[in-house]
């Protein structure tokens, strides 16, 4: 694939998370990205966070597999002449909250690849920026990923706990049981 206009960010996340693999890096695709892949008719963002598996800095060969994407750096951030859409690293390890996370979906897409959250952890990230941050985009985000993809509600519910922001949650449930039954 060539990264053009065109390009989606669906395709651009496969597109250099596949670059990265190939120079021996693993990068898990969060944040807004990861919500957009699992419920693009729902929510699009216009970069992709990648949070590098098992290194806290991008170099050496997987800096220039993003530059023999196009891409150049400007501070923490990643961008292409051919496409809107920026990537950031923001610092590992992965996690969610206070939570490390270990494991993590890997799509395909012809010869491509992306690593990505799952989706459970995917609407955990997003309820921490909503719940922390009081960012309502978050929560909209959470729910279209919630109610497009199977999740573990009482994983989620039992990480709320362990966060501090059962009360929170309890809305994040009315909404989804909500939205789940139609209503």
């Amino acid at each position: 694939m060539t990264i053009t206009p065109a390009t989606s960010l669906r395709d651009l996340a496969f597109i250099v998370c596949t670059a990265l693999h190939c120079q021996g890096t693993t990068a898990v695709l969060s944040g807004g990205g990861a919500a957009t892949v699992y419920a693009p008719e729902a929510y699009q963002s216009r970069d992709l966070d990648f949070i590098l598996g098992f290194w806290s800095a991008l170099g050496g060969e997987s800096d220039a597999a993003l530059r023999a994407l196009g891409f150049t750096q400007h501070g923490g951030t990643y961008s292409n002449a051919a496409t809107p859409f920026t990537l950031e690293f923001p610092a590992g390890p992965l996690m969610v909250g206070e939570e490390r996370i270990f494991e993590w979906d890997t799509l395909t897409q012809g010869e491509y690849l992306l690593y990505i959250l799952q989706p459970t952890d995917c609407v955990r990230d997003r309820l921490a920026w909503f719940l922390f941050n009081n960012d309502f985009s978050s929560l909209e985000q959470a729910l279209a990923v919630a109610t497009r993809h199977p999740i573990d509600l009482e994983a989620i519910e039992n990480w709320a706990r362990r966060e501090g922001v059962s009360r929170q949650f309890a809305f994040f449930r009315s909404r989804y049981l909500a939205e789940k039954s139609g209503g």
